[in-house]
């Protein structure tokens, strides 16, 4: 019954957000690129490939879902060679950084609305054999459908903030039959488990893994592009660097005006930021030298200029992990003016000290342990995090420390990627 009403009420939502939608999607650009996908809608071409193979179904949001489902198909194709996957994204970053990752035996498409007519063409086409959710996108009519057709569901690096799971318990009626649908879920640290069993998923279902995201296994960095780019803007490799990851609003500038006022007592030093958004490019890039900095794009490389810049932006996608490799210190983005924080384990795994803000509420259980294990540095406000970066500037042995305790919580989640794998390729023969 719920979900007749779901289904029922579903176009008047979309009509509703559908401005709002359109607005975000015209503003990243390329929004008309296999637009008919999202309806369910496939080219010959790709409906032949489909047909041709036993599918693994990987559904992935944005960037930081796919980074993950890479990780994980990559690892399942060592575990299984002949496996076939199709990988599914909702956003335009999200499916450029998938396709430029993909190979033959994987096919990249745009997620399908969650609408049953549209659900249930996208499984005509796709004929999964399993499915796999990353990290925390269930929805009604994927779920309801994959129950029905008996094609196994499973949730993979599940995450559940704590005000997720106030906000499920207070609508657990509602979603409850969606949930138990799911026939395995993979959760990241031992307090979880329970947190899914009180949202009525059976213990049975859940396995207790580490992340994906955290294991510091199979990672792959190539220092030589950031490198090359320095090179080409004539900015000094061994001169420091104050690198933002993932900023957004309000913080490009914070980090400018500390830049700026650290630079008396570090004359040779560079501000590189990469905006969680790159549209926001054009905007910062204003924002950057109205503070009276000589900023360039990283899309700029190879130009003539007369000076190296003091600040360089990136508006690239799918090289940031990339680029830690060349930072001094790295500031986690989206925790200091707005809430939720980034990811901090692609700095720390670079071999790199981080900082970020008093907001990580998306990764509060892996902040609270890299605080706690003296890993990061937690500031509160834009003064602290200066004084916190000129401290690790003067004292390299105090930034050594913390990447060496860093490194020694994410060896907690080691393997966490071939145990995910594994609970994924089990779940065919349970069906």
């Amino acid at each position: 019954m719920i979900r007749f009403f779901y289904n029922l009420f579903y176009p008047l939502g979309l009509l509703f957000f559908l401005p709002g939608q359109i607005t975000k999607l015209v503003r990243r650009g390329n929004y008309r690129h296999k637009f008919g996908q999202r309806f369910g809608f496939y080219e010959a071409e790709v409906r032949t490939r489909l047909a041709s193979h036993r599918c693994t179904w990987i559904h992935a949001v944005s960037v930081g879902e796919v980074a993950i489902a890479l990780k994980l198909s990559s690892k399942l194709r060592q575990l299984d060679p002949e496996i076939f996957c199709v990988l599914t994204t909702t956003t335009t970053t999200g499916f450029q950084v998938a396709n430029s990752e993909a190979n033959e035996r994987m096919e990249i498409l745009y997620s399908p609305l969650d609408f049953w007519p549209i659900m249930r063409r996208a499984f005509a086409a796709i004929r999964p054999i399993r499915i796999v959710l990353v990290e925390a996108e269930v929805w009604p009519n994927l779920a309801a459908e994959a129950r029905g057709r008996r094609i196994p569901l499973a949730l993979v690096n599940a995450r559940l903030s704590t005000r997720s799971e106030a906000r499920f318990q207070r609508f657990r009626s509602l979603i409850g039959p969606t949930f138990r649908c799911l026939d395995a879920v993979c959760v990241q640290e031992p307090g979880d488990v329970q947190r899914w069993v009180a949202l009525g998923i059976p213990p049975d279902r859940i396995h207790h893994i580490g992340s994906i995201k955290y294991d510091p296994a199979d990672v792959r960095l190539n220092p030589n592009l950031p490198l090359e780019i320095l090179r080409s803007f004539g900015i000094d490799r061994d001169s420091p660097i104050l690198f933002g990851g993932s900023t957004h609003a309000g913080e490009e500038e914070i980090l400018g005006e500390i830049f700026q006022r650290l630079r008396a007592d570090f004359p040779a030093f560079t501000l590189i930021v990469a905006p969680r958004h790159v549209e926001r490019a054009g905007e910062i890039r204003g924002r950057l030298e109205r503070l009276g900095l000589n900023v360039c794009l990283r899309s700029e490389a190879g130009g003539t200029r007369d000076s190296p810049p003091e600040c360089l932006l990136l508006d690239t996608t799918g090289e940031l992990q990339h680029w830690y490799a060349v930072a001094t210190i790295v500031f986690v983005g989206k925790s200091l003016t707005a809430r939720g924080g980034q990811n901090p384990v692609e700095p720390i795994l670079a071999g790199k000290p981080v900082l970020f803000g008093p907001h990580m509420e998306n990764f509060s259980a892996l902040a609270q342990a890299l605080v706690v294990n003296k890993a990061a540095v937690q500031v509160r406000d834009p003064n602290s995090l200066q004084q916190q970066i000129a401290w690790l500037l003067r004292d390299r042995e105090a930034a050594l420390l913390l990447v060496a305790n860093a490194q020694s919580v994410l060896a907690r989640h080691r393997g966490a990627t071939v145990r995910t794998a594994t609970v994924v390729l089990e779940l065919a023969s349970h069906h």
